[in-house]
């Protein structure tokens, strides 16, 4: 795994690069590998944008319960401004998701720029090779238990409720859109390797990102946050089931599928 590093590469901030990656790569099964400039790079610009990344479903939360705050103080109860605004939010989270991928592409890009040669049978694998089949129907089964909290709270006759129930359907609407653009270039993002080892390496922070992006912290917190307490007592009870289950599965799904790493390898044995 050799390259040359990035041409505007930060030379202060190499050595601990290098550690991490180094580390990385003892993680993932590959300490015979040598941690390279180049994968310095592309998992200290993957790093920040995860980092960044983490703050929007934050900033979504914080913003669907300030949008519920009239409703709660039984003031503009009728008046659209505070879901309009948290609709615009919402595409601004969007946008700034667009932004951030955008960024690790130029990286991955100008990475792959810099490679004197190409690993030979390049590969561009597919949601079921990078996400899983398991994981697939997890993020589905997710959505779907989050959106039927969302719709039989709709059902309650209590306006209250009623109301608190549109925020929360926009809010998993929203998250859904930013996950499934994330998704999306994930799965489109350049393959940036020159050998066995850098491709083993590619796949696997491809699967690393795609089962992260399964995590459900918004489509247990939400609902939560928004609807518990207020919404009737069958509803709370469904919300509490709804979290433990998917904690369950979450779990039972780490322990039981193949490590990121070993999953990679399959994706490389079939090439």
């Amino acid at each position: 795994m050799t390259s040359e590093p990035l041409p505007d590469a930060d030379p202060s901030a190499r050595a601990a690069d290098l550690r991490l990656a180094g580390a990385w790569l003892a993680r993932h099964g590959l300490s015979g590998a040598r941690p390279t400039p180049l994968l310095a790079d592309r998992l200290a610009v993957r790093g920040r944008a995860r980092l960044a990344a983490a703050t929007i479903p934050a900033v979504l939360i914080v913003a669907s319960a300030l949008a519920a705050v009239p409703v709660f103080d039984g003031r503009e109860s009728h008046r659209p401004l505070p879901l309009l605004a948290l609709t615009a939010l919402v595409a601004g989270l969007l946008l700034a998701q667009s932004l951030l991928d955008w960024w690790v592409r130029r990286v991955d890009q100008r990475a792959g720029a810099t490679l004197s040669r190409r690993a030979a049978h390049l590969i561009q694998p597919g949601w079921r090779a990078v996400l899983g089949l398991p994981y697939a129907v997890f993020a589905a089964a997710t959505f779907a238990g989050a959106m039927a909290l969302a719709g039989s709270a709709l059902a309650v006759p209590e306006p209250t409720v009623r109301q608190l129930a549109v925020v929360l359907l926009i809010g998993l609407l929203g998250v859904t859109a930013i996950t499934v653009l994330q998704l999306r270039h994930l799965l489109r993002r350049p393959v940036v390797a020159e050998d066995e080892e850098s491709l083993t390496a590619d796949v696997i922070m491809r699967v690393e990102d795609a089962r992260d992006l399964t995590t459900p912290n918004v489509q247990w917190s939400l609902p939560m946050v928004l609807l518990f307490g207020t919404a009737p007592g069958w509803w709370s009870a469904a919300a509490v089931a709804n979290v433990i289950l998917g904690l369950v599965a979450c779990v039972a799904l780490r322990v039981r599928t193949p490590s990121s790493a070993t999953a990679a390898r399959r994706v490389m044995s079939v090439r």
